[in-house]
């Protein structure tokens, strides 16, 4: 399969298409950006950690029943995807308070939820990804109730799965932001990445980041954060 034009680029990513409307090649890059793009750097060697782990984690929860957009990995920084339609609404889901949860309702971080936490929030640069609910999401028609549901249902299930995976890992897993798409026959799979950008990840004995907000904070080791959460993942040979 081969790129032909790129369609887009975000934050962390290329797209671009392929000489088959089906597919399209995702290639993670090593830049890295906070606070709506205020705050921009490099994080060298997060593209293929991101790659790679999202990847490996797309076929686990493939594996437990959760459909992906994912199709195959072409090298360290290149993978091939389904074309979907993004749906405009990222999905958060919570089990210890962190972030903006922690800040915006005034709590300390590190508290541990009787059952996890699910947010809306409207996929809108522009509007600063303001929070919704599904009546809000219904009005905009971000998409349908049937959809929200099947959305909800998937993100609690990849939850699980990844709740406990980490756990193996010697790692808890604080919160994560997830987006879901549509492919041409209208069905909802999950699409974007699973990885140390998108996921809270402590270390489950010392409470040591082992993500983004090593960026976003100053905290420094970022680049080694990042090695860690792949060896943790894929064990030595990573």
């Amino acid at each position: 399969m081969e790129k032909t034009v790129q369609l887009y680029e975000g934050k962390a990513k290329k797209v671009y298409a392929t000489d088959d409307p089906r597919y399209v090649i995702v290639s993670y890059k090593d830049d890295a950006t906070a606070f709506d793009g205020t705050k921009k750097g490099t994080i060298r060697g997060k593209g293929a950690v991101n790659n790679r782990m999202s990847n490996f984690l797309m076929q686990k929860l493939a594996e437990e029943g959760v459909p992906t957009h994912y199709v195959s990995e072409i090298n360290d920084r290149e993978t091939v995807v389904k074309k979907v339609e993004i749906v405009p609404l990222e999905v958060i889901v919570r089990n210890v308070s962190a972030g903006h949860f922690a800040s915006r309702y005034g709590v300390e971080e590190g508290i541990v939820f009787d059952e996890p936490v699910l947010e809306f929030s409207y996929k809108n640069d522009d509007l600063h990804d303001p929070l919704l609910n599904t009546s809000h999401a219904l009005a905009l028609k971000l998409a349908t109730r049937e959809e929200i549901e099947t959305i909800r249902f998937m993100a609690l299930k990849v939850n699980q799965v990844l709740k406990a995976f980490f756990a193996q890992c010697g790692v808890n897993l604080i919160d994560f932001k997830l987006e879901f798409g549509r492919l041409p026959n209208g069905e909802i799979v999950l699409a974007d990445e699973i990885s140390p950008d998108t996921c809270r990840f402590w270390d489950a004995k010392t409470g040591e980041k082992l993500d983004k907000d090593r960026f976003r904070r100053d905290l420094g080791n970022v680049e080694e954060a990042y090695q860690e959460m792949m060896r943790r993942v894929f064990g030595e040979q990573a």
